[in-house]
């Protein structure tokens, strides 16, 4: 079941990696857990990298026809953490 989420993470005095975006729940429940690597998106020399918690996400609706509706408008915005698994490491 698809699910739209909102992802935030505080990263220090540098800032915080957001994101808005729909994903299937068990994938998100399985990447907990999981490294991501998002390289300097805070600045030169942030290295942003850390293990997925589940506080960083919130699911803001399972409601299905939002959740496919929100896809087929291409309103993600933000750093999708699905996007920025070390490589070799692409498959939940």
């Amino acid at each position: 079941m698809l699910g739209l989420y909102k992802f935030q993470v505080y990263y220090g005095s540098m800032g915080r990696v957001e994101a808005l975006f729909v994903e299937d729940q068990d994938v998100v429940k399985n990447a907990v857990g999981r490294n991501v690597y998002f390289g300097e998106i805070l600045g030169k020399h942030s290295e942003v990298y850390f293990n997925l918690e589940a506080d960083h996400f919130k699911l803001l609706t399972d409601d299905q026809e939002f959740c496919k509706r929100f896809e087929e408008l291409k309103l993600e915005t933000g750093y999708n953490p699905f996007n920025y698994f070390p490589k070799g490491e692409d498959e939940i």
